[in-house]
């Protein structure tokens, strides 16, 4: 028994924000877990680690999909190169998935080093090094042209699962009011706004100009963003012509929640959110930083105003930014223990995937946790010996022994470890051995149904990208869609799928 002399604040942490993990050490079994968690990582902060290592911990997290910053290794090096290339493959192994996380209109050091020419301008015509991203003037079609080989050539040189384009809009969070920091001002953008207004954009920052004038160029600039992301999402629509297995998103700046996202810096997702219904990607919603002082109810209020303006809210998902933050929080300034577990269980309620930035940022002491706050469950209740559980996206329940779900025998499951269950209301039971039962210990992807039928075990899933089976032993028969094929493996028992909705045989 634990006894508290205090309550634990009106927002339920402020108090003990370490509550929980005393409840943890104390013998609280924690029953659920996700393992669909997403991760950024910047190697800049992991250089030389044992890569097993850290591969064995992001799995432990529940994370699924790591978005690596793929900036670092635009540039081929041969020992960096290779040491990348190891970390991919002891994250596949464990089904753990690996995209390239690009910040275009920053390319790379080098990039910026070898073309000062396209470099983009502020209001004061200085070189865009705003932060620490060095920004490119992607409006100038040589310029763009060159990226899209660069980028191009780092798709080709890594196994990479998918490609996150983050962030491609135009600095900076103060806006117009700061002429030092805003973009875009260079060559191409002010001769087009000029053939089209006849305004030079120099000009809206002379003493007397009228308020209209820099509203039509803020609406110019935001259309500008929209034709950049478009096209962008484009040229990664096409790697998939070589590489189909891609899932591919596109990182976003909330703007509907702080609606004064579109005239700072150009992020307007009304006007790209319809891209969704041409192309096959996760639209990733940014925290902004102006509101991260606020609690955990806000992701619910996020989610409710991207209702109105797609209807695809199947492709939405949310980034949670675990950073200290400016503003005056209490009674941490960076989100931990039972404020962070908050975060992410109501982000994981509100929206399919929720994203952690970033992977090093998490405190040690939250870590084995996360896979539990990340899980989205409605309703779990004990009826005697049975276990009902219903969850919006799919769940695992910690259970020690055979598990009947639903009365079948059921094949998605860890050795006294998780029963992963797919979307919806589940009865679990204890179930009876099966002796060289093929089993499904951990799926990167969405679990549709599964099933024991004589000597296959059968599972439906979907994926945006290609997806993983990490398996109790090789089966001598793989089936994908009714037809024998000859299976990929990432390590000895991960079993690569490919992208879409399918349904897998194991004899």
């Amino acid at each position: 028994v634990l006894w508290l002399a205090a309550s634990p604040g009106p927002k339920g942490y402020e108090r003990f924000p370490y509550l929980v993990q005393a409840l943890v050490d104390l013998g609280l079994d924690v029953p659920i877990s996700s393992n669909r968690l997403w991760a950024f990582l910047d190697t800049s902060y992991r250089t030389r680690v044992d890569v097993e290592y850290f591969a064995d911990r992001w799995k432990r997290m529940g994370i699924g999909v790591l978005h690596l910053a793929a900036w670092h290794y635009n540039e081929p090096d041969p020992e960096r190169d290779e040491w990348l290339r190891k970390l991919i493959a002891a994250c596949h192994a464990r089904g753990v998935l690996v995209y390239a996380w690009i910040e275009l209109p920053h390319v790379s050091e080098r990039f910026w080093q070898d073309h000062p020419e396209w470099r983009e301008k502020t209001a004061l015509l200085q070189d865009a090094h705003l932060d620490w991203r060095k920004l490119m003037n992607l409006r100038n079609r040589d310029c763009a042209r060159a990226v899209e080989t660069e980028t191009r050539a780092l798709m080709k040189r890594f196994d990479w699962d998918g490609l996150n384009i983050g962030e491609l809009y135009y600095e900076s969070l103060e806006g117009a009011a700061n002429p030092a920091r805003f973009t875009p001002m260079n060559g191409d953008i002010r001769t087009e706004y000029k053939n089209l207004s006849g305004i030079d954009p120099l000009d809206l920052f002379r003493p007397g100009t009228k308020p209209e004038a820099m509203a039509e160029f803020l609406q110019y600039r935001a259309e500008s963003v929209r034709r950049l992301q478009s096209e962008w999402m484009g040229v990664a629509e096409s790697m998939r012509v070589s590489k189909p297995w891609l899932g591919l998103v596109l990182t976003h700046v909330d703007d509907r929640f702080d609606t004064r996202m579109r005239e700072l810096i150009g992020a307007d997702a009304a006007r790209v959110l319809p891209l969704l219904e041409k192309q096959d990607f996760i639209f990733l919603i940014e925290d902004p930083a102006t509101v991260w002082h606020l609690g955990p109810a806000r992701y619910a209020q996020i989610a409710s105003r991207y209702k109105p303006i797609t209807p695809r809210q199947d492709r939405l998902a949310i980034d949670i930014n675990i950073v200290e933050r400016y503003q005056d929080v209490y009674p941490t300034k960076q989100q931990t223990g039972t404020e962070l577990f908050e975060l992410v269980n109501i982000a994981a309620r509100s929206f399919r995937r929720v994203a952690l930035y970033f992977e090093n940022s998490i405190p040690k002491v939250d870590m084995d946790l996360l896979p539990a706050a990340a899980a989205a469950v409605s309703k779990f209740e004990r009826n005697g010996a049975s276990l009902i559980v219903e969850s919006p996206h799919g769940v695992g329940v910690h259970w020690k022994g055979p598990a009947l779900v639903d009365g079948k025998q059921w094949p998605v499951a860890e050795t006294n470890g998780s029963v992963w269950l797919p979307p919806g209301a589940h009865v679990i039971t204890a179930g009876s051995p099966v002796a060289n039962t093929l089993r499904v210990e951990r799926l990167n992807a969405d679990l549709r149904s599964a099933s024991i039928k004589g000597a296959s075990t059968e599972f439906a899933y979907e994926s945006g990208s290609r997806a993983t089976a990490l398996l109790n032993r090789k089966p001598s028969v793989v089936e994908i869609d009714g037809q024998a094929v000859e299976p990929q493996w990432f390590g000895e028992l991960t079993l690569v799928l490919p992208r879409g909705q399918h349904v897998i045989t194991l004899r």
